[in-house]
C-alpha cells in the first residue's frame, strides 16, 4: 500500500475486523493488509499478523498471475481449505485484501457473502486514506535543469617544461 491509513482509518478497520467476527463465531481470526503485505489491521489470537499479511501477499501474487494466465480477469477472492478449516481471502479496495481464517464448520457460502461485503467497507476506508494522504504530499514540481557556461582551462605557466621534454 502507497499510503498507511491514519489511527482512524485503522479503527475503523479493526472495527469492522470485530464485527465480522461477532457476526460469523466459525472465524478465528481476521486480518487486513495492504497487497505489499503489511498489515493494516487485525484481530487474529494466535497468529503472527505480519506473518500472514506476508504470505497473504505472496498467494495474491500467484493467483493474480494465474487469473491473468486463464484470462479469467481481476482477482476478486482466494479461497484456501485445509484439513482444519479455509483461508479466504478478498480483494478490498485498490490496494488492499481482507484475509479472514475460518474453522471447517463454516458455511463458505455465508463466508462469501460477509467477507465481500466486508473488504467492499475495508477497500473504501483504505482507499480514501490513501487518497486524502496522496492529496496531503506536496506535489513534486519537475527538476529544472539549467545550464551553465564552462570557462575555458588556462595555463598560468607558459612554456613549462619537464626533464623528459628535452
Amino acid at each position: 500500500m502507497a499510503a498507511e491509513p491514519g489511527s482512524s482509518d485503522r479503527e475503523a478497520v479493526l472495527d469492522e475486523l470485530r464485527r465480522l467476527r461477532t457476526r460469523m463465531p466459525q472465524l478465528t481470526g481476521a486480518l487486513a493488509a495492504g497487497v505489499d503485505g503489511l498489515v493494516v489491521a487485525h484481530d487474529c489470537p494466535g497468529v503472527d499478523p505480519e506473518g500472514l499479511a506476508a504470505l497473504t501477499a505472496a498467494e495474491l501474487g500467484v493467483a493474480v498471475r494465474v487469473s491473468d494466465a486463464t484470462g479469467k480477469g481481476e482477482l476478486r477472492e482466494l479461497l484456501v481449505r485445509g484439513d482444519d478449516g479455509y483461508v479466504a481471502t478478498y480483494a478490498a479496495g485498490r490496494s488492499a485484501v481482507l484475509t479472514l481464517l475460518a474453522e471447517d464448520r463454516v458455511n463458505v457460502g455465508r463466508l462469501h457473502l460477509e467477507g465481500r461485503r466486508a473488504a467492499a467497507r475495508i477497500g473504501e476506508v483504505v482507499d480514501a486514506a490513501e487518497a486524502a494522504a496522496k492529496a496531503l504530499r506536496p506535489a513534486r514540481a519537475p527538476a529544472t535543469r539549467t545550464r551553465t557556461t564552462r570557462t575555458p582551462r588556462t595555463s598560468t605557466t607558459t612554456d613549462a617544461r619537464t626533464a623528459t621534454d628535452s
